[in-house]
């Protein structure tokens, strides 16, 4: 059930939230364990077992580490959460690879071969390996409420697509958690703002993006190609930013304050700020359990190198279960490892806009590899990219593809990709009467962008969501 779809805004959303704020206190959690297990099971009906299963195993995990800090009991813990998600993930990945390399053919049984990928399976078993790890180093206090710990792993705002909620940061939020009206304002004001990024704007990106990867490469030219990168940047940054302020505005309404999952990536002068700014939950979480316990940057140029590439090999293997995504983390470990021995001098002494042109076009050859599902293929696409193609005319840039709607989109894109808007909020909040103006103008701007997201429902049924498969 995606957040951007009629029956999650006009059934699912009202009938939680009023069952819930009708519910009493004592009984709040369990209505809304109940509610995110429900909408798990709408998209994945046979799978909401597996994650009751999860919840199960790991609760008594956790209250015998918090008995026992013994590293054998975590690494048991630990083996069983990556398996679970190494089995359904990865098994197939696995075997085609160990065919290819072996030249054998395998013959597996269609139950084994047509294993689906349940649906968020990446997120909540990284939330899980938070509980179990932070239990383990004293960190986070034993969830006793098995209750408790199920709307920790299930609660269904970050469920499907993050942010990842690490149990530390909201193990008080599940005992005890109140929402004001202002809160639950601040949340709907917040659920619209992703709303609007996902269907306004992302979805018209993805279009565009489709029509360019989809096609015959032999019939792209070069602008078409670059039109087709700049339009799948702008769709990968608002579809995902886009559910993230979802999940954060609906945890909100119902009195939760998760993480902030990004702060406008797309304005990073270095590979490094990026990832400060790209997915904050993800990268924070291989920074504290991965990169660090590795030895981080203690132990020496030479041990950091390994760990960087380490860890971004595991980043995009976490994305996907294709070599496509291994590239993809290697390629950005590689311009980390770059910038730490010697681009780091380079870029302090260019001038911010080059640097800033850098940044950009490193992450744009980055997203082809992203969305290439062949490393042979992207190769193709980024030779036609940075080498003058005509293409063969069957697909012509000016009258099929740029459109004055995709030209209005791409700069309010790019603009909305920049704090600009926060900028003159922050200035405006120091003078009432522009601080008064500025709310009417904000109050009035969401009503409009909520009816034109409705609209955009009614009329189109085009409506992908890149991060459902990871």
């Amino acid at each position: 059930m995606l957040f951007s779809s009629v029956i999650f805004l006009f059934a699912f959303l009202p009938l939680c939230l009023i069952t819930y704020y009708l519910t009493p206190r004592p009984l709040k959690n369990g209505v809304l364990l109940l509610f995110s297990l429900f909408f798990y099971a709408w998209g994945e009906p046979r799978y909401v077992f597996l994650m009751i299963f999860s919840i199960l195993v790991n609760y008594f995990l956790g209250v015998i580490l918090g008995r026992h800090r013994n590293k054998g009991l975590l690494s048991v813990a630990v083996a069983f959460n990556l398996l679970v998600l190494i089995f359904f993930k990865y098994f197939g990945f696995l075997v085609a690879t160990f065919a290819g390399i072996t030249h054998l053919a395998l013959d597996l049984p269609d139950v084994v071969s047509d294993i689906a990928l349940p649906i968020g399976i990446s997120f909540y078993t990284f939330q899980i390996l938070s509980y179990i790890v932070d239990v383990y180093r004293g960190k986070a206090p034993v969830q006793n409420n098995i209750l408790s710990l199920g709307l920790y792993i299930s609660l269904f705002p970050p469920l499907i697509a993050g942010p990842i909620v690490r149990y530390n940061d909201i193990a008080h939020q599940i005992v005890s958690r109140t929402a004001d009206p202002d809160k639950i304002v601040a949340g709907i004001k917040r659920f619209i703002v992703g709303l609007s990024k996902k269907i306004l704007l992302a979805n018209v990106f993805a279009q565009t993006a489709d029509l360019v990867f989809d096609s015959s490469y032999a019939t792209l030219s070069t602008p078409l190609a670059w039109l087709g990168i700049v339009c799948y940047t702008l769709q990968i940054y608002f579809d995902f930013s886009g559910y993230s302020d979802m999940a954060i505005g609906l945890a909100r309404m119902f009195g939760f304050d998760i993480p902030e999952n990004f702060n406008y990536p797309y304005i990073s002068r270095s590979v490094q700020e990026f990832w400060r700014r790209w997915h904050i939950s993800l990268s924070s979480w291989f920074r504290d359990y991965v990169y660090i316990p590795l030895g981080g940057n203690r132990k020496g140029n030479a041990r950091v190198l390994v760990n960087l590439t380490l860890v971004f090999f595991l980043c995009g293997l976490w994305h996907g279960a294709s070599w496509s995504f291994v590239v993809w983390g290697l390629y950005h470990g590689m311009f980390l490892v770059a910038e730490r021995l010697f681009l780091k001098d380079v870029l302090a002494k260019t001038p911010f806009f080059l640097r800033h042109i850098y940044l950009v076009v490193v992450v744009m050859v980055g997203w082809v590899f992203f969305r290439v599902a062949q490393i042979g293929d992207a190769a193709t696409f980024l030779h036609i990219m940075f080498t003058p193609h005509t293409g063969n005319g069957t697909l012509p840039l000016t009258t099929l593809v740029v459109t004055p709607h995709l030209v209005t989109v791409l700069l309010a894109g790019i603009l909305a990709s920049t704090p600009v808007l926060g900028t003159i909020k922050k200035h405006a909040g120091e003078r009432p009467v522009l601080k008064t103006l500025l709310g009417t103008f904000r109050f009035v701007a969401l009503v409009i962008l909520f009816v034109m997201c409705l609209a955009s429902l009614a009329s189109d049924s085009y409506n992908p969501f890149i991060y459902f498969r990871f």
